[in-house]
């Protein structure tokens, strides 16, 4: 009898879902299961995900993705991707210390000005490749020790999300460097932990787990993981990556002169490097570097840290009832430019070239005239603005020029997004036709891992998806540079004194 085609698992815990998807070595989906990321938020500007729950979710996914298959067995590889600047904090016998502090929680403010004054911004960019930010690993790591000293004594390992499900997977803790980049201690020019650094603001670097490259093998799935999640005990478990990164792997952005538009919750616009950058100034303006999943490339990217989180917050306030599709056909009705209304997507913080944690959004144009299908669309041209602009300055940095534009992720479904996006980048978008990129990208780590694909490029070459092409309106594209230059750009420069002024006022309000 011919023996099955090996099936490969890539699953993809993120901000909003988690899902598990089952890929034949080509890339085509076999069965897919996807459940809400289960997170909390205890109060504005907080928000915390506890490990247990992230495990059973997971573990969820899993079981409901394999048992759509004739025959599990024929499972041979799984890795994981995931949302960055999360980890889990564990004691020596992987009992959690504390819960996790999601990626986009504020808390962290007081920690990184601290690192500001102590070490400097400057000097953690040349180490890091990282502008300074409250998001990073680092800072909440020294929340942890300040605030919770006593989780913070009894924690032995730090794991990202994606090490944490492998670790529950195999039982071995490691960490890929694309992960590993968002802690604000990696070494990003010698791939080692920056042990000085970590001295120096009092963090032990053993707490980190051991460094592997994307797609290495840690070990089997263990038995009690297998009863969990229906993957056999004989299902090889890698290491995996940075949820953004592995998506670009599975879109086939790792040389320069391409760039990825990953669009979710959040979206990143992403470069790939052949070697970091060492201007600070690119720190200082907010972009982040790290190690590409790809074999010996870097990445630089910036995007924004609320694309589709701002179509979410715009559907909840209008009122939760309404359908997207409904909110779309309306924006159709309404011109370019939105009857002068225009969005500032900057709703948690401010993004790349600003790097301003206490910016707020906004939306100024308002009139009577404008109706709720002007407001969204608006909302939909901001973010197309806002790309353009985090991309603009990227470009100059990277001193590279587009030669291909690719984009991946929900954002994608939004025919309308992707029209107004084209036409004010003035590029054409090609969208990848993988609904599951990032899964993709992990499925292809879990596969090497296996032994499925002789290595990461022979991998990628094996992939057989569709593509679409997004043009540019050509009689749109003057208009929207006018107001790109004239109305957009000056909005944040306009608007910062006061958003930093509510931020103290708020501030001083708190009892």
């Amino acid at each position: 009898m011919a023996r099955a085609a090996p099936l490969l698992v890539g699953v993809d815990v993120g901000t909003t879902n988690i899902k598990a998807i089952v890929f034949d070595p080509t890339g085509q989906t076999v069965a897919r299961a996807s459940v809400p990321t289960p997170t909390h938020y205890p109060r504005p500007a907080r928000a915390y995900y506890r490990p247990e729950e992230l495990w059973q979710s997971t573990a969820l996914a899993l079981r409901q993705a394999t048992g759509q298959l004739d025959d599990a067995g024929c499972v041979t590889g799984i890795a994981v991707a995931s949302m960055a600047e999360t980890a889990i904090p564990l004691d020596a016998g992987g009992r959690p210390t504390y819960d996790a502090i999601a990626w986009f929680d504020r808390r962290t403010q007081p920690q990184t000005e601290w690192l500001d004054q102590t070490i400097g911004r400057d000097r953690l960019f040349a180490i890091s490749g990282l502008g300074l930010h409250p998001i990073f690993g680092l800072c909440k790591l020294l929340w942890l020790k300040e605030n919770e000293p006593d989780a913070f004594r009894r924690t032995a390992h730090w794991l990202n999300v994606a090490d944490y499900i492998a670790y529950r997977l195999s039982g071995v803790p490691a960490t890929d460097y694309s992960l590993a980049s968002r802690i604000l201690a990696l070494d990003l020019r010698e791939l080692q932990w920056d042990e000085d650094l970590l001295r120096e603001v009092g963090v032990p670097a053993d707490l980190f787990a051991r460094l592997k490259s994307s797609g290495t093998p840690l070990g089997p799935v263990r038995p009690a993981a297998s009863e969990m999640t229906g993957l056999p005990t004989g299902t090889q478990v890698a290491v995996g990556g940075h949820d953004h990164v592995c998506g670009a792997l599975a879109a086939g952005v790792t040389e320069p002169g391409t760039m990825l538009n990953s669009m979710g919750t959040a979206e990143a616009i992403f470069l790939p490097l052949e070697r970091p950058l060492t201007d600070p100034e690119v720190g200082r303006q907010g972009y982040t570097q790290g190690v590409h999943v790809f074999p010996g490339h870097y990445y630089v990217f910036g995007g924004l840290y609320t694309s589709g989180a701002s179509v979410d917050w715009f559907r909840d306030v209008m009122g939760s009832e309404l359908g997207y599709d409904t909110l779309v056909a309306e924006a159709e009705e309404a011109p370019p430019g939105s009857l002068g209304a225009f969005f500032l997507p900057h709703l948690r913080l401010a993004n790349p070239p600003y790097d301003d944690p206490k910016a707020r959004g906004a939306f100024i144009g308002l009139s009577t005239d404008i109706k709720r299908g002007a407001l969204f669309r608006s909302l939909l041209e901001g973010l197309a603005f806002e790309s353009r602009n985090s991309l603009e300055s990227l470009l100059s940095h990277a001193g590279v020029s587009l030669r291909n534009v690719y984009a991946i992720g929900g954002g994608t479904r939004n025919e309308l997004l992707m029209r107004i996006k084209a036409t004010v980048l003035n590029y054409t978008i090609t969208v990848a036709g993988v609904e599951e990129a990032t899964a993709l990208g992990a499925a292809i780590l879990g596969g090497v891992g296996a032994g499925v694909y002789d290595d990461i490029p022979f991998a990628v070459n094996q992939l057989r998806y569709t593509q679409a092409d997004i043009e540019p309106a050509a009689d749109q594209v003057a208009a929207y540079g006018a107001y790109f230059r004239e109305v957009y750009q000056p909005l944040y420069p306009t608007l910062r004194s006061l958003h930093h002024t509510i931020h103290r006022l708020q501030n001083e309000a708190q009892p």
